[in-house]
């Protein structure tokens, strides 16, 4: 009988013992466990583990082995198909470059999901989109119309239902999502934004930066909560720069890090690596 590969995630109390009775339910079912991470948060107390392995058996027998753990350990705990990539919906405004960089990685193959749709309050990126041949759906919202907004989330809600969405990235969609919304996509919606944050709010945020003379410009890709752009970070990363830099290099410098930080963070969420800790995440990479 054939193989598949698998990924089980879990976190729980952090006691002695739990590693021992997680690999030995796999191994029970004569699982070959390919990869194991765990990190055992000393602020927290929370345990936390990857377990990526290939086994013959059926889902059914292995998540009854993993009951029998659960319930001895208080797990909280996924089991997913390591070889089935992430259905995933990306949302967007009119910037391109976080859009056009997961689709060219989505199409070479560089990404483990399945883009299944690119949902857009304008249609400047329809073009693109189409370019990529991923169906794109205009979702209008008038800005400070709150009929508008209900209805366009209500409408992002059923494409998330319909195309059986796993994960919602948003790519520099610049509409700000109602807390109703943001519960409803708990842990699995990706935001990314420049890291300048608190500092340099509104338009040009680049140009605000040169004005000031920043040496560091950079990019926090975390996840979607009801606290605007304070979600639990998945990653970062920086430039360094200096005076020679005009405000058009910085945006260009900050849009390719912009698009690195977010490729990364969907391609650690979609390999299950991520695991929320409180309002912190353990990056299993």
């Amino acid at each position: 009988m054939s193989t598949r590969p698998r990924v089980l995630t879990l976190s729980c109390p952090d006691r002695p013992g739990i590693v021992h009775a997680v690999t030995g339910a796999l191994v029970a079912l004569d699982a070959n466990i390919t990869e194991s991470q765990q990190f055992g948060d000393p602020d927290s107390g929370l345990f936390s583990m990857r377990v990526a392995f290939d086994a013959a058996a059926s889902e059914e027998a292995l998540r009854a082995n993993l009951e029998v753990v659960a319930a001895r350990f208080g797990l909280t705990w996924t089991l997913s198909a390591a070889d089935e990539p992430m259905r995933t919906l990306v949302m967007c405004s009119k910037q391109g470059h976080c859009l056009n960089d997961l689709l060219f990685r989505h199409r070479s193959g560089g990404l483990p999901i399945e883009i299944a749709a690119v949902v857009s309050n304008h249609t400047d990126l329809a073009p693109l989109a189409q370019f990529y041949g991923i169906p794109f759906v205009h979702v209008p919202v008038t800005t400070g119309d709150a009929a508008s907004k209900a209805a366009g989330e209500a409408r992002l809600l059923e494409l998330v239902d319909e195309l059986d969405v796993e994960l919602v990235v948003l790519a520099r969609y610049m509409q700000i999502l109602s807390d109703d919304l943001c519960r409803s996509l708990s842990g699995r919606a990706i935001n990314i934004h420049h890291s300048f944050l608190p500092s340099f709010k509104g338009a040009k945020p680049y140009h605000q930066a040169h004005a000031r003379g920043v040496k560091i410009i950079g990019a926090t890709a975390h996840y979607v909560t009801a606290d605007l752009d304070e979600g639990p970070i998945i990653e970062q990363e920086i430039e360094r720069v200096d005076h020679r830099h005009t405000p058009p290099e910085l945006v260009r410098l900050g849009q390719d890090v912009e698009a690195r930080t977010l490729a990364r963070a969907v391609r650690w969420h979609a390999e299950q690596r991520v695991l929320l800790d409180g309002n912190r995440t353990v990056v299993f990479r």
